[in-house]
């Protein structure tokens, strides 16, 4: 999974969270300041983050 920066602070900026770090079911995302960050060690690809960000702000590598 891949994060785009640009998208994805337009997110936080307006609503001060992610849905993406509450639906992941092996917590891989963590929320910074600024952005998101993925562990590609823990994510499974399942798909559930980039189906719920409200700014397709998440995309398969």
């Amino acid at each position: 999974m891949r994060v785009l920066v640009e998208k994805c602070a337009s997110c936080l900026a307006k609503t001060g969270t992610c849905p993406c770090v509450e639906v992941c079911p092996v917590m891989a995302i963590s929320q910074g300041e600024k952005e998101i960050t993925i562990d590609q060690g823990t994510c499974l690809n399942c798909g559930c983050c980039s189906s719920t960000c409200p700014n397709d702000a998440i995309e398969f590598e």
